[in-house]
């Protein structure tokens, strides 16, 4: 297939590998590894589908998403958790969590780590940050291809980012990769839209723009009554302020099949049309395969390149930014599947 859509990554995203991760109160290994860019990959090589390397644009982008103080937490955590006294973790991993109301900024690591990491499935190792910054710069290059007059182009983001709020890290999240690429569009899209197809909520991106009415944040995802994150994505959820009713949450009963997600996406498209935007970020979620090791839905294979071929009919320039999807047989088929459909 003849590539008409730019593709990017940057290996030192590879630099972060998580070991810490907690399933129903047991330590487990984190599904979040760097082999999943290594399938990903494949797939671009069976499309013919060059990987070009990723730019560096800086702080800015993410500055003007993340505050300073979170900022600055995740640059530091790391050495400063090392130079807890005793034996510290390898990773930081926060054991409060604070509801912040109201409450104090903490001086401590302990307490700021509790402060940023909404829970324990985002472990800070020694390099997670310089890999988040590149993911970060990878969906920021992706982009700028669109300001530069591309229709598509596939951001190969690793840690993933939606779970992320401007001050607050999530569920294997650090930077919000999405609403920072979005965030760039801006620059010259007076509406821009998020589409989160991933199959957890993303309520990271849903917090970022939770009080704007310039971005419309959508998302599909398996109904958060019985799956992560819980407390986030339900249908109530609408914005606040100037963004009320700029925010769409489209939850799907677990286990729901190829055809409830298109009918859900028919639904946010129909939103999505009457926004009437210029660009679109999708948050390209490949974890709502039915063989998806944290299967919450039960979208085949050939339902991804319907997937894909369905956003494509909107007919905006997008930006793709690889957020979940975990190691199985059939990673790679699912994103091949879904830039098929992209790209018909």
């Amino acid at each position: 297939m003849k590539s008409r859509i730019s593709a990017f990554y940057d290996p030192v995203q590879a630099r972060h590998d998580p070991k810490f991760f907690l399933v129903r109160g047991r330590p487990a290994q984190s599904t979040e590894q760097p082999e999943r860019a290594a399938r990903l990959m494949r797939a671009l090589e069976r499309l013919d589908i060059p990987v070009l390397p990723a730019r560096d644009f800086g702080a800015g982008p993410r500055a003007a998403v993340h505050t300073p103080e979170y900022l600055s937490f995740l640059k530091s955590a790391h050495s400063e958790w090392q130079d807890l006294p005793g034996e510290p973790s390898p990773e930081v991993i926060a054991n409060i969590h604070p509801l912040r109301h109201p409450a104090t900024y903490p001086k401590s690591i302990v307490g700021r780590a509790g402060w940023h990491m909404a829970d324990t499935a985002c472990p800070i190792g020694e390099h997670t940050f310089e890999a988040a910054c590149a993911s970060a710069n990878t969906a920021v290059t992706a982009a700028d291809m669109l300001l530069n007059g591309e229709r598509q182009a596939y951001a190969l983001c690793r840690p993933p980012g939606h779970h992320a709020f401007s001050d607050m890290a999530g569920g294997f999240c650090f930077l919000n990769n999405s609403a920072i690429a979005a965030q760039f569009l801006r620059s010259q899209h007076e509406r821009v839209v998020t589409l989160d197809i991933d199959v957890h909520h993303g309520n990271g991106t849903q917090g970022i723009f939770y009080r704007r009415n310039d971005v419309l944040a959508v998302s599909i995802h398996c109904d958060p009554a019985h799956y992560y994150p819980f407390v986030w994505g339900h249908a109530c959820e609408r914005g606040e302020g100037d963004g009320e009713g700029y925010n769409l949450n489209i939850p799907l009963p677990p286990d729901s099949p190829d055809g409830a997600f298109l009918q859900a996406l028919e639904t946010a498209k129909a939103a999505i049309s009457t926004f009437a935007p210029t660009a679109l970020v999708v948050a390209l979620g490949l974890d709502a395969s039915e063989h998806d090791p944290l299967r919450g839905l039960a979208v085949t294979t050939p339902g991804f390149e319907k997937i894909g071929r369905s956003i494509a009919s909107l007919g905006l320039p997008t930006v793709h930014v690889q957020e979940g999807g975990y190691l199985s047989d059939i990673l790679t088929d699912n994103l091949e599947a879904y830039l098929k459909g992209a790209l018909a």
